[in-house]
């Protein structure tokens, strides 16, 4: 998970991945303009949070909340 540390969105992403048990890396791109440039390419995408799934990006906190409440997170984290 690309994020910022004072992003509210962010947190409310982390809190959501800790509750499932998932394990997953934070990395910080505040300041970063090169790793912010790459988000922009790989997600299309310039906001905070920015969630991958195996490599794949699902989008920021409303997609994976979404995606919760569909049903569809714990079959992209493979049931984990």
């Amino acid at each position: 998970m690309y994020r910022t540390p004072w992003c509210p969105y962010c947190v409310r992403a982390e809190q959501l991945l800790r509750q499932k048990g998932v394990a997953f890396e934070q990395i910080d791109v505040s300041g970063d303009h090169e790793r912010r440039s790459w988000l922009r390419q790989a997600s299309g995408q310039s906001t905070v949070p920015q969630i991958f799934i195996d490599d794949a990006p699902i989008g920021g906190c409303d997609e994976l909340m979404a995606l919760e409440r569909s049903g569809q997170l714990d079959a992209l984290l493979g049931g984990r």
